[in-house]
């Protein structure tokens, strides 16, 4: 999860330090956070991350201090019972279960955190299972008893073919959901810092480019240029790849067209059809501002499976 690369990057900063992390483990209706969401708590009070968006994390810290002094790991459940669960609740009448475990070799060892972060440099998962019996977590199934198993994906990252217009307000959607962005465009008067700040940059023709980049599930690309020279051949590479999401602009007109010229080049039907064109859902959207949100909205519907 995107929202976890905070408590990652704090886990680091913080190496050394005795510390607590809360992860959510099961969730019911309205709940704030989803599973496997972490707070990470250090000794002197400062935390990362958070668990319920604000309604329990107070308390969640008080269990955490304990469990930093020694006491035993513990699940807690929150939702809205009574008028006093305004105070530690959830108000939005959800239920949720929270773990908080020591970051220690008996719970979850700070190793973990090398592991986990070195699988998502590489473009790749990594599963933490934790039996809820003892409050252990690790990379191995638990044997026996109930357990909880977390995923962590690599970071999410948009490829964006054509530096063009919409594509500014893309990658400002884009960062501003923690996704990395790579802008490709072999034209270097389109493709400058100024224009995109923030985003890497490549120069490189887009097939070149998306196949060094070896786009995976965690990845979305989009082509914009509306010129074919440029496009075409992105699609024919983002298609042989394994990204989550592919995206072309142009009219359902000029998609008939690009269809056939794809089939031409040897794509196959199947892989035709994964192409979202015109790209993004319909909103209505005019101007670049407002397509480029409905870009974002196709591209995150995509990366949680929703079609």
């Amino acid at each position: 999860m995107a929202e976890n690369d905070s408590v990652l990057a704090a886990a680091q900063a913080w190496r050394g330090a005795s510390m607590a992390i809360a992860t959510v483990v099961s969730t019911w209706g309205s709940a704030p956070r989803p599973k496997g969401s972490h707070m990470l708590v250090h000794q002197d009070g400062r935390f990362e991350g958070s668990v319920s968006g604000g309604c329990v994390e107070s308390d969640i810290m008080e269990t955490a201090r304990q469990v930093i002094d020694g006491a035993a790991f513990s699940v807690k459940s929150y939702g809205v019972a009574d008028a006093a669960a305004w105070e530690v609740g959830l108000p939005c009448g959800g239920e949720i279960e929270v773990m908080v475990q020591p970051v220690s070799a008996e719970g979850f060892d700070p190793e973990l955190f090398d592991r986990i972060a070195e699988a998502r440099a590489n473009g790749d998962a990594l599963t933490v299972h934790t039996d809820l019996a003892t409050g252990h977590s690790d990379l191995r199934p638990a044997e026996t008893g109930a357990a909880f198993v977390n995923r962590y994906d690599p970071p999410r990252r948009l490829i964006v073919v054509g530096a063009v217009q919409i594509a500014q307000a893309l990658v400002r959607l884009a960062d501003a959901l923690g996704i990395e962005t790579v802008v490709v465009d072999p034209r270097a008067r389109f493709l400058t810092e100024e224009r995109f700040p923030g985003a890497t940059l490549d120069d490189r023709w887009p097939d070149e480019a998306i196949e060094a980049l070896k786009p995976g599930p965690s990845t979305a690309i989009v082509t914009l240029s509306h010129d074919i020279k440029i496009d075409d051949p992105a699609l024919i590479a983002a298609l042989a790849s394994k990204a989550r999401y592919v995206g072309a602009l142009g009219s359902r007109r000029s998609h008939a067209a690009r269809r056939e010229r794809l089939a031409e080049s040897g794509v196959s039907p199947a892989d035709i059809d994964r192409i979202d064109a015109p790209v993004g859902i319909d909103i209505g959207a005019i101007g670049p501002s407002e397509i480029a949100l409905s870009i974002a909205a196709a591209m995150v519907g995509a990366f949680h499976d929703r079609a």
